[in-house]
């Protein structure tokens, strides 16, 4: 029998890259092996194919600290970049996939106390428009041709604040229009690079303001009821409100990633 095809995956991004869930003792929440990267190699375990998964994400990272190392895992010395181009390098003559997820933190600072901070979200969508297509191009300048990128949208966590009331409503609503410019630009520089989207949003239901019931809540449009079930931003103390997916958010994330994988994957 042929040996199984093995080829790497390399995950770049912040905490949702490492599979982040919040625990009674850290709500802020910590690694865990049931992530979107370790979905999609369960999955792929699944069709004949191994993936060796390497993951060099940092939590908080943005794509200003992606470039410049202000973060608290590289620091000023290094950069995610640089351990990633090195990865990519070294594995120069073997066939893999590379997932990119980064932007969300960029305009997380700026959607805090319940209030969309229009000037902050302006400049770090700039921010986003400016550095991502920099480290598409530094990653793809030293990938081997066997090598499938993959950039990740991302779905709105805000949506949650709808089943609270006053200016928590207006919030979540406030910030459907932040998370649609947000995949906006990253869907506008991922495909100037050529690289597919995942289109995390769709997978969602983010559009979908079909009524539907909610346990414990009553009737809530759709799209809120998904971010209820695939994130911990409606749960309660200790665990939310968490911006990070739960197991079937991940696997939600995993899907989506599928969903724009080429044969033979």
């Amino acid at each position: 029998a042929d040996p199984t095809p093995s080829y790497f995956y390399l995950d770049i991004g912040a905490s949702e890259s490492l599979g982040f869930q919040p625990t009674p003792d850290t709500p802020h929440g910590v690694p865990t092996d049931e992530g979107y990267a370790n979905d999609l190699v369960s999955y792929e375990a699944s069709q004949g194919i191994a993936l060796d998964l390497t993951q060099v994400g940092c939590p908080g990272e943005t794509t200003t600290s992606m470039l410049s190392g202000d973060d608290h895992c590289y620091g000023d010395i290094d950069t995610q970049l640089a351990a990633a181009m090195s990865f990519l390098s070294d594995h120069h003559d073997e066939r893999g996939i590379v997932t990119i997820d980064l932007g969300f933190n960029n305009v997380r600072r700026c959607m805090y106390r319940l209030t969309d901070n229009e000037p902050c979200v302006e400049k770090q969508l700039n921010d986003v428009r400016a550095d991502l297509p920099l480290i598409v191009k530094s990653l793809k300048s030293v990938a081997g041709p066997g090598v499938t990128f993959v950039g990740l949208g991302h779905y709105d966590p805000y949506l949650g604040f709808e089943i609270r009331d006053g200016a928590a409503v207006e919030f979540a609503h406030d910030s459907e229009q932040v998370m649609d410019r947000l995949n906006g630009v990253l869907q506008y520089v991922y495909s100037s690079s050529d690289v597919p989207l995942a289109d995390v949003d769709s997978y969602f239901d983010g559009k979908d303001r079909t009524p539907v019931t909610l346990s414990g809540v009553g009737t809530v449009p759709n799209n809120v009821a998904q971010i209820c079930h695939l994130t911990w931003v409606c749960a309660a103390a200790p665990y939310g409100p968490d911006y990070h997916p739960d197991d079937q958010g991940y696997s939600m994330i995993a899907a989506s990633i599928e969903g724009v994988l080429p044969a033979p994957w």
